[in-house]
């Protein structure tokens, strides 16, 4: 019997320090994809606060807001039996982290954070976040009380590990740790992770979708798996646009996208992908299955939840798509526009 589960990646047209107004968009997004059947959801890239808070990060306002719009997700009737991964910042140790916070049903199961920060072109990130070098570790992050008091949860597991649910496994990356030669998607792929997530703030530059899907496809052809990719959407009040494209893989194929560029301030895709085709493709690739069998494991939290569901048997599966490229004269009149459409707001 197939396992068909239906994911959810969201384009969100955050604005840096919005809290009120990021939540709305997160929120909406949660509900289009609730309403499309996903069971679990994934946002872009520092999407509670905005990417680009710029030394706000210094600032522990910023912080504490962002735990505050993370308690209100939590609270939330919306995210209720569905798995949810947000993106904001936190301090652990008296060091900041760019991170990613999976919860589920008022539970936070992982607070994940970027292992490789981005330093090229328009970014400098380690000027506010320090990448986590501890591979495969995890440590107890004790939580604020106004979320402890909520969940009854004192600690939870920070640091670089996945999630174990019933029927699959979960891992993640954020932004840049996709777009390196080193990337942890092949590591957690053969230690079994069928699902890779990230959430990203990647801005337009000509031509950049194409190494986008490229790096998007290829991150489960080798060694299959279905890849998750959120990214941002609008100009955020600096230089860069960021310019969509979230999308769905599988397999090496793409099976659902967003659009590139839009004014639409939430945008969510979702696709129904079958378990069991990951699991075939994998064990069909026999120089994968022996790398497989002596990889190093990855720390596994355990959740007690399935995002399979019975009643989902019959539902179809996503089939490949052609993804349609602008040219880069459609980019040079539909990017900067956009940019200052958001800019003027």
């Amino acid at each position: 019997m197939g396992r068909k589960v239906t994911i959810a990646v969201c384009t969100l047209n955050q604005w840096a320090l919005d809290f009120e107004g990021n939540l709305h968009r997160i929120l909406q997004s949660i509900q289009e994809a609730r309403e499309a059947g996903a069971s679990f959801r994934s946002g872009p890239e520092l999407e509670i606060c905005g990417y680009s808070c710029e030394d706000h990060f210094y600032e522990s306002d910023t912080l504490l807001h962002c735990w505050e719009v993370l308690l209100e997700l939590l609270i939330s009737p919306l995210c209720k039996d569905m798995l949810v991964d947000v993106g904001m910042p936190v301090m652990h140790k008296n060091v900041t982290y760019n991170c990613r916070v999976v919860f589920y049903n008022r539970k936070l199961l992982l607070i994940r954070p970027k292992m490789m920060v981005c330093e090229d072109g328009n970014y400098r990130e380690s000027r506010w976040f320090s990448p986590w070098r501890k591979e495969r570790v995890l440590e107890q992050y004790y939580l604020p009380r106004m979320i402890s008091s909520y969940t009854g949860q004192t600690v939870v597991p920070f640091g670089d590990g996945v999630i174990s649910t019933r029927d699959t496994c979960i891992g993640f990356e954020i932004c840049e740790e996709l777009w390196n030669p080193q990337s942890t998607h092949i590591a957690m792929g053969l230690d079994g992770v069928e699902l890779i997530v990230n959430g990203s703030g990647s801005y337009m530059e000509l031509r950049k979708a194409y190494v986008t899907v490229d790096h998007v496809k290829s991150a489960t052809l080798k060694s299959g798996g279905c890849y998750l990719f959120s990214n941002l959407r609008g100009c955020d009040g600096q230089r860069v646009y960021f310019n969509g494209c979230s999308c769905i893989a599988l397999n090496g194929y793409i099976v659902n996208r967003s659009q590139q560029f839009g004014l639409q301030e939430v945008e969510v895709v979702v696709a129904t992908v079958d378990l069991e085709d990951i699991r075939a493709y994998r064990n069909a690739i026999r120089s994968r299955s022996h790398l497989a069998a002596t990889s190093p494991a990855y720390p596994r939290i355990q959740a007690e939840i399935s995002l399979s569901a019975e009643k989902g048997v019959g539902l179809p599966t996503c089939e490949p798509i052609e993804w349609i490229y602008h040219s880069p004269v459609e980019e040079i009149a539909l990017g900067p526009a956009c940019w200052l459409w958001d800019y003027l707001r």
